[in-house]
């Protein structure tokens, strides 16, 4: 009979020998096979559709030969599979809203929509659209299908394509924004119901605008490349990664809300990404900052978790960039505070309103003054001095750190002219300002107009000017000392640090982070170690080494002993304004006494604020005085007996569990049951929070944390009979002062 109908005949036959059947096709005119048959076959070679049948068991009885031959060398191989094992659901696919599983469909008899199925034979897959319609005897019993098929593999290939394009960065092959963003609210959503929480970081690279420039965009899009490959090695299997744009990521963290371990992850991010890369056969330097925020503490939905964590990363940039921050309700007002600054400062330089302080640099042998450094701050006409930590970041942002940086350096050289001393003084150069092409004419300008000698005049400037043209960074370094200012490489060893640089540029000096003075003097700490060894690398350079930070008599001996030839810091003065520093040099009073605490103590800090305290049931109001990793100085509740049990609400959601481990009057020391961790800034922060959802159980909207909330949950809201004797420290102060 030939064909496509012989074909099916043999298909058939075979099935029913497989089932000990021998019922024979019924007989089919000669005349009219032929036709169809040539027809269909015509139908088959040509490939717009192909055809395929089933018996009333669900097994393949027929499958045209071109769409066989795509699957197997040899067609019989797969006459008598199960359909649902030949053809797969395509669940890699987005699916039809109105597309059923197949199983369902050839389960329920009823005829087949057109629906995708995958196929996955001898290491291929294909992608096939079919559709059937069921057949029935005479009798109504179902008989199996008949359908068509086509191959729709390179128009689902093509759509694949599309379809991650649309979802994933071409650069970096990272989630691109739209995917991470709506991955975020598909989890927050989902982890809501089942009461699961989920830390976000934002991610900003530091200085790369800096690389981008300097080297080049195909350098810029290789930097991002390989910071991506270093991120996606770092988060591992914990997240997942999105690049948002431009230098900024974005990581999701599932199930991860203990802070402890969110800080040593940010910390280690940091590090690995501030390594220095290979780029183009140039070597690149770059920081990182990172902004955290955790659903549901500090968000519900994903816009108010996505703010929170800039707010965070804002913060981190701001107070110095390469660290990390928590989110907490704080940086809004930090954030508005922020704002107003910015507005003000483009007017400080108009109104008058920046000035310098000077610091003293000493001898380490006779303590007398030998330099100082400028320090620049900003007396606003109504809210008095503002930070440099809070407008110089703001300053650099907004573009303006140039104006203030050549203001600063021809208000020295003005100053020091006048000076009775030929001591000289130090200026910081910030690497934006560093970078700009007229630099050496305004350095030039200051000193021929100020008539200042050039070598009292001295530029402080950090690693970060050699990130991007490093053979640039080295002439301008020439060319500095041609002018005959000196030049002083200050924060040395904090991320950026390259011995390589150090054999060409002209450095009169080297400074000491405080970083590595704090600590010198704990056993096991090997800051001590680091300090001693800059002051060798220094001494065979021929360069000065100044201690920065100095604030305690035992980093004073610990410094020295490691051979600082030089210290600055506020165990001998802080930055004073200029009009007291030219009384003590007009007085000749240039020894400075060293006056401060005898030891350094990592682990304390010195507070002053009210917080919440909880013992039973009862809620108090005290003063937190020093707070360290294991415990604070609480006063306010008289008499409390040692070994009493207290829980110390520190604010947003942080309650740490406490005993009382000292007492005397109105003040004790309690020890933590779990040590804090620290904040990513100067302070502490307990690992864990009173969870929203506990609050959500005890009949509250779901929200994120809020102090009320969390004093209610706790059932101390101070309406109970009290255990203590609470003190008015106020009225105390004031009979004192009487």
């Amino acid at each position: 009979m030939g064909g496509l109908l012989s074909r099916f005949s043999v298909s058939k036959k075979k099935v029913a020998e497989e089932d000990g059947e021998s019922t024979p096709l019924a007989p089919i005119m000669q005349s009219d096979v032929k036709r169809l048959a040539s027809l269909l076959d015509g139908l088959e070679r040509s490939e717009l559709g192909w055809f395929w049948a089933s018996d009333g068991a669900g097994r393949l009885i027929y499958l045209s030969g071109p769409a066989a031959e795509r699957i197997t060398k040899n067609a019989d191989d797969i006459i008598g599979t199960n359909l649902s094992e030949l053809f797969l659901d395509d669940e890699e696919g987005e699916q039809s809203p109105t597309q059923r599983p197949l199983k369902f469909q050839l389960a329920a008899r009823n005829s087949l929509r057109p629906t995708i199925v995958k196929i996955k034979r001898e290491k291929k897959t294909l992608w096939w659209e079919i559709s059937g319609a069921p057949k029935h005897n005479e009798a109504g019993e179902f008989g199996g299908y008949h359908g068509i098929a086509r191959d729709v593999t390179s128009t689902i290939a093509s759509q694949r394509d599309a379809e991650k394009m649309s979802r994933y960065d071409s650069l970096t092959g990272l989630s691109n924004r739209y995917h991470i963003n709506h991955k975020l609210g598909a989890t927050l959503s989902a982890f809501r119901v089942a009461k699961r929480s989920c830390a976000t970081m934002l991610l900003d690279l530091d200085r790369f605008k800096q690389v981008n420039d300097t080297m080049g965009h195909p350098a810029g899009d290789e930097l991002l490349k390989q910071v991506s490959q270093r991120l996606t090695r770092i988060v591992g299997k914990k997240g997942e990664i999105g690049r948002l744009g431009g230098d900024e990521f974005q990581v999701l963290l599932p199930d991860i809300d203990d802070r402890a371990e969110l800080g040593a992850l940010s910390d280690r991010i940091i590090q690995m990404l501030s390594q220095p890369y290979s780029v183009n056969g140039m070597r690149a330097v770059i920081g990182c900052s990172v902004g955290v925020a955790v659903a549901p503490f500090d968000g519900i939905e994903s816009e108010d978790i996505i703010k929170a964590a800039d707010l965070a990363l804002y913060a981190a940039k701001g107070g110095g960039r390469g660290q990390f921050r928590f989110y907490s309700s704080d940086l809004r007002d930090q954030a508005s505070h922020r704002h107003q600054i910015e507005e003000d400062l483009r007017d400080a330089l108009v109104k008058e309103e920046l000035e310098m302080h000077f610091q003293p640099i000493v001898s380490a042998d006779e303590h007398k003054v030998v330099c100082v450094e400028a320090l620049m701050r900003w007396n606003h006409s109504e809210r008095g001095m503002i930070s440099p930590a809070d407008f110089i970041p703001v300053a650099e942002e907004v573009g303006i750190i140039r104006e203030l940086g050549e203001w600063a350096i021809n208000d020295v050289c003005q100053q020091v002219a006048q000076w009775p001393t030929d001591i000289c003084a130090a200026v910081n150069v910030s690497a934006v300002q560093f970078a700009s092409d007229n630099f050496i004419e305004v350095v030039q300008r200051a000193l021929k107009r100020s008539g200042v000698e050039p070598n009292r005049i001295e530029l402080e400037i950090t690693e970060s000017v050699f990130v991007g043209d490093i053979n640039r960074a080295l002439r301008m370094f020439k060319e500095l000392k041609e002018v005959g200012v000196r030049l002083a490489l200050d924060d040395f060893g904090t991320g950026y640090s390259s011995l390589s640089y150090l054999r060409d540029a002209p450095f009169d000096k080297m400074k000491i982070d405080q970083s590595f003075v704090r600590g010198c003097t704990e056993e096991g700490n090997n800051n001590g170690a680091i300090v001693s060894a800059v002051v060798r690398l220094a001494e065979a350079l021929n360069m000065e080494t100044v201690a920065e930070g100095v604030e305690t008599q035992d980093e004073l001996e610990a410094v020295i002993g490691h051979g600082a030839t030089r210290i600055q810091g506020a165990l001998f003065a802080r930055a004073m304004p200029s009009e007291q520093f030219v009384e003590r040099l007009a007085s000749g009073q240039l020894i400075f006494e060293p006056r401060g605490p005898e030891k350094f103590r990592s682990d304390r800090r010195t507070e002053f604020r009210k917080v919440g305290l909880i013992h039973e049931d009862s809620r108090y109001d005290v003063f937190l005085r020093n707070l360290s990793k294991t415990g604070a100085k609480i006063e306010g509740l008289l008499d409390v007996p040692i070994g009493t049990d207290f829980v110390l609400d520190l604010g947003g959601g942080q309650l740490a569990v406490s005993k009382v481990a000292r007492s005397e009057g109105f003040s004790q020391g309690i020890e933590f049951e779990t040590p804090l961790v620290t904040d990513g800034a100067d302070g502490l922060c307990t690992r864990h929070r009173v969870s929203p959802y506990q609050i959500e159980a005890a009949g509250r909207p779901l929200s994120a944390l809020d102090d009320a909330a969390v004093a209610a949950l706790t059932g101390a809201m101070g309406q109970n009979k009290k255990s203590f004797v609470e003190v008015d420290l106020g009225a105390l102060d004031q009979e004192a002062a009487a």
